[in-house]
C-alpha cells in the first residue's frame, strides 16, 4: 500500500512517542540502504564514495550511510551543504559528531565543489520529503553535480527535487540509477521510475502499532 508523506510523518511520530527514537529510524534507514546498496553496486572496498548531505534528516541518513560504508572500507568524503552549525535536527547533528569522530571518513564543508578525487559512487542525501519551491544554493549546484557525473548514483528516501506526495519536480532534479526509501512507499514516487531506477521499500524497525490511527 502507498501512504502519503503526511501519513509518514504522523507514523514516525507516534513511533517516536513509543520510544522507538527517530535517531533508531535515521540508523536503521541508513543501514538498510546500505544493504541494498551493495547488493545491487557490488564490492565498495576502496571505492570512493562522495556523499552529498542536506541539513535535514534525508542528509541524516546520509551521514549513517558513511559510517556503514567506511565499515566496508570504501574510502567515503562527505560534503555537508553547509556549516555543521546550522545541521538542522538533533538526529542528524549526532550523527555528524560520529563521523568527527572518525579519520577513515573525510568530512567537507563550504560551498566548493572541486573535489581531488573522482567517485566511483555518489550518495544523494540532499533533500528528503519536504521540499518546496524552487531549490537554491548550495543545493542546485550539488544536483547539478550529480547529474553531470559517470559515477553510479544513489538516491536517499528520494531523488532529491522530487516531491515523494506528488510525482511533481522542483526546478531541477537528481536522476539516479536506484533509490532507498522507507517504511512504506509515499505516492509520488513510483511515478518517476525514470529518476528514481531501481526502487526498493525498506522497513526500519517502527512498530506497526505506530500507524493506528493513521492509516
Amino acid at each position: 500500500m502507498e501512504i502519503t508523506v503526511d501519513q509518514m510523518y504522523r507514523i514516525e511520530n507516534n513511533g517516536h512517542a513509543m520510544g522507538f527514537l527517530k535517531k533508531f529510524m535515521m540508523e536503521n534507514a541508513g543501514a538498510s540502504a546500505v544493504k541494498r546498496l551493495i547488493e545491487n553496486f557490488g564490492d565498495v572496498k576502496s571505492k570512493n564514495v562522495l556523499i552529498f548531505v542536506g541539513m535535514g534528516n534525508n542528509g541524516g541518513d546520509g551521514l549513517v550511510m558513511a559510517r556503514h560504508l567506511a565499515g566496508y572500507a570504501a574510502s567515503v568524503f562527505v560534503k555537508l551543504l553547509g556549516e555543521p552549525e546550522n545541521i538542522k535536527t538533533e538526529e542528524s547533528r549526532w550523527n555528524w559528531s560520529i563521523l568527527q569522530k572518525m579519520p577513515s571518513v573525510t568530512l567537507l564543508t563550504g560551498n566548493n565543489l572541486n573535489f581531488d578525487f573522482i567517485p566511483d559512487l555518489i550518495i544523494d542525501g540532499i533533500l528528503g520529503t519536504g521540499i518546496s519551491g524552487n531549490i537554491k544554493e548550495p543545493y542546485a549546484s550539488a544536483i547539478n553535480y550529480i547529474n553531470n557525473d559517470d559515477s553510479f548514483k544513489f538516491s536517499v528516501d528520494v531523488p532529491s527535487g522530487l516531491d515523494p506526495q506528488t510525482g511533481n519536480t522542483a526546478n531541477i532534479f537528481v536522476k539516479s540509477n536506484m533509490t532507498v526509501t522507507f517504511h512504506k512507499m509515499k505516492q509520488g514516487i513510483p511515478k518517476r521510475k525514470d529518476l528514481t531506477g531501481i526502487l526498493y521499500v525498506e522497513k526500519i524497525g517502527i512498530p506497526p502499532e505506530a500507524e493506528d490511527g493513521v492509516l
